[in-house]
């Protein structure tokens, strides 16, 4: 955030302005990652409750990690740059710091899991890498105390059907990614939403619903369709830049408001009738840039803008997958991003949006531009690996970030998605035991 968080927006050019502060140059393009994870009990696979997360945040505490507390509630931890915190129920996030490297996002997400395999011995917590809770109906799941979660658990489903599955029965990968130029946010903006459906189909990794096969390769992707304030923005069809994100961004209606250690609740009104300080229960009070930043943070939307582009639409995996997503991205994003817009930019609309809806189920097997995803897997693994080859970002073993994309190569070459191998596990053993780490491995076998 911008060192002015606390000054007063007058007018919507200090918006546009704040987009133009987090343009940063070719040298410092930095990657960062945010991963969920499901916590269960051990005992019954119910979802740990906030007695649990305590005491895992307690000995995380005598590691590094500072405390943060909301009222007196501990909801999460902070150390240097990264931070941990949950979700509404209580799905665990690591937010990692922005690096340069997939290999430094990788050494991250190892130490952690490290750390974590130490403290689930001691709390009788295991886990589960998959993106869509898969033996707990919503109504069992406990809630965090975090005020904001209370006012979105009563605004959200006015607006969309699945918004509660969303809330507390998913868990995703988020990747953010920086800008250089106006030009360049809306290259990769758009490159994110078009290849929306194949991110679905290519990370699928939620086929079960409440212990039995849903009908969907990445039943959170159909979960996130249904999400109000979720799905594509229409102006990646558009020509886009900061300002057409900033005027459709205000005009989202304001989901919770923070002012002086207080939530509000809403009342219809818009970011805009703050801006014009027309908010009836704020009696004229105008917005900060921090009031804008979380106002972003509402938007719930496959691809979305902050100082940072961010990349919401993987299914969480494994920790031995963590960094495939990233990297494939990254070598796009940061080493092939013309030629790569060069292919998607004269898509159609109704072509994306008709594999968007239809990727959760049929996953590479969806047509969009006269191919099924499976081949533009192939197109953009090459152009990955050919970004990742230019960027040549060496490990202490001297080999660059390709050794991350394993993972995907796999499964384009078997045409198997994760999610279909699990589903292939089921229909051999009938249950989901197979989908708990009792080893604290926390990974599949063989994935």
């Amino acid at each position: 955030m911008t060192n002015q968080s606390t000054s007063l927006i007058e007018n919507k050019t200090q918006l546009i302005q704040y987009f133009n502060d987090g343009i940063k140059k070719d040298t410092n393009l930095r990657i960062g990652v945010e991963h969920e994870k499901f916590l269960f009990n051990k005992t019954d696979l119910k979802r740990a409750d906030y007695n649990k997360i305590k005491k895992i945040f307690e000995i995380l505490k005598e590691k590094g990690w500072e405390p943060q507390l909301e009222k007196d509630k501990l909801i999460g931890l902070k150390r240097q740059n990264q931070k941990i915190t949950t979700e509404p129920g209580f799905q665990y996030e690591l937010s990692g710091a922005p690096f340069k490297n997939i290999h430094s996002v990788c050494s991250e997400n190892n130490s952690h899991f490290n750390e974590l395999k130490e403290v689930f011995k001691s709390t009788n917590i295991t886990t589960s890498s998959i993106a869509y809770d898969p033996f707990n109906k919503l109504i069992d799941i406990p809630k965090s105390p975090k005020e904001r979660y209370k006012i979105m658990t009563a605004e959200m489903p006015k607006g969309g059907k699945l918004s509660l599955e969303m809330m507390y029965k998913t868990a995703g990968i988020q990747i953010n990614y920086d800008y250089t130029s106006e030009e360049d946010f809306e290259k990769k903006f758009k490159l994110g939403n078009y290849l929306a459906p194949l991110t679905i189909a290519l990370f699928a990794n939620s086929p079960f619903y409440e212990n039995k096969l849903s009908g969907f390769l990445s039943y959170r992707g159909k979960v996130w369709q249904e999400t109000n304030r979720g799905g594509i923005m229409p102006i990646a069809f558009e020509n886009v830049d900061f300002e057409k994100y900033m005027d459709l961004a205000i005009n989202y209606p304001i989901l919770f408001l923070k002012k002086n250690e207080k939530y509000y609740s809403p009342n219809g009104q818009t970011f805009k009738d703050f801006i014009n300080g027309n908010l009836s229960f704020l009696k004229g009070q105008k917005p900060t840039l921090e009031d804008f930043e979380n106002h972003l943070g509402t938007i719930f939307t496959e691809i979305r803008l902050k100082q940072v582009i961010e990349f919401r639409s993987l299914d969480t995996c494994n920790f031995g997958c963590i960094c495939n997503g990233p990297s494939f991205f990254t070598g796009l994003i940061y080493g092939s991003l013309d030629e790569t817009y060069e292919i998607i930019k004269n898509w159609k609309k109704e072509e994306v949006m008709e594999a968007y809806l239809n990727a959760p189920k049929q996953g590479l097997n969806t047509l969009l531009s006269n191919k099924k995803l499976i081949d533009w897997g192939r197109i953009f693994l090459e152009l990955s690996k050919k970004g990742l080859e230019k960027r040549n970002e060496l490990n202490k073993s001297g080999k660059n970030e390709i050794i991350y994309l394993s993972h995907i190569e796999e499964i384009i070459n078997n045409k198997k998605t994760r999610a279909e191998m699990l589903i292939e596990q089921f229909n051999k053993t009938k249950n989901l035991n197979f989908l708990v780490n009792h080893d604290e491995n926390f990974s599949y076998s063989g994935f």
